[in-house]
């Protein structure tokens, strides 16, 4: 039986998932809103974490967050000290084309989409991505991601590292579960469904007026 894999990704109004844990976590590209989340924390959402990081599982990351992670839960102490012996012990799979050593324990290096299918394919616990944002492009293009979970706040960051990026291929998602916390964060659990469907025969018919020709001319041109 195949091994379930699972995005979670807490996520801005405007699509937005850097830095969300601290100021210092990810300042790439200026972004000074680091720790976003923890300014705004819902504690409505602790069910759905709750749930996610129950039992056993795996983690899939991209290089940048395993950095992230493996500088901070192997030194994490009090309340947090729990979680960050839970993330040792997990399997810790890093999509990286890079050759940098590993070295937190139980962490191995993946090179390609490929072998995440065949970690997938094989025993051992569901898999839980965090962060990596970088790599849902590839991951959801190869129908690896079972499930995806987000949390969008009702926050605009205006700029930052966006779970979609450019890189994105069109495709369908059904909704499966939702609720809006007492804080006004949506949960929404989706399940990919495949291509967008073509347009429909039953639908109106582009314009063919003359000035719907020249906004088209001045489309193509660029200079609409």
């Amino acid at each position: 039986m195949a091994r379930k894999i699972t995005g979670a990704a807490f996520l801005s109004l405007d699509g937005v998932m850097q830095a969300p844990g601290g100021p210092t976590e990810d300042t790439m590209g200026g972004f000074a809103e680091g720790g976003w989340v923890f300014k705004l924390w819902d504690e409505g959402i602790n069910d759905t974490l709750g749930s996610l990081f129950s039992g056993s599982y795996d983690l899939l990351l991209g290089r940048r967050t395993y950095d992230i992670f493996a500088a901070y839960w192997p030194y994490a102490e009090g309340d947090e000290a729990p979680m960050g012996e839970a993330f040792g012990r997990a399997n810790k799979y890093v999509l990286t084309r890079g050759d940098q050593p590993l070295e937190w324990q139980n962490s191995h290096r993946l090179s390609g989409i490929e072998a995440v299918a065949d970690i997938k394919a094989g025993e051992g616990a569901d898999i839980i991505i965090q962060g990596s944002s970088t790599i849902y492009p590839a991951l959801l293009a190869a129908g690896l991601i079972d499930e995806l979970i987000t949390m969008t706040f009702p926050v605009i960051l205006g700029s930052g590292k966006r779970l979609f990026g450019p890189d994105t291929r069109t495709a369908m998602l059904k909704m499966s579960d939702h609720r809006v916390t007492d804080g006004g964060t949506v949960i929404a659990t989706y399940r990919p469904l495949g291509a967008l469907p073509p347009f429909p025969d039953e639908a109106p018919a582009p314009s063919t007026s003359a000035r719907e020709a020249e906004r088209q001319r001045r489309m193509d041109e660029g200079t609409w």
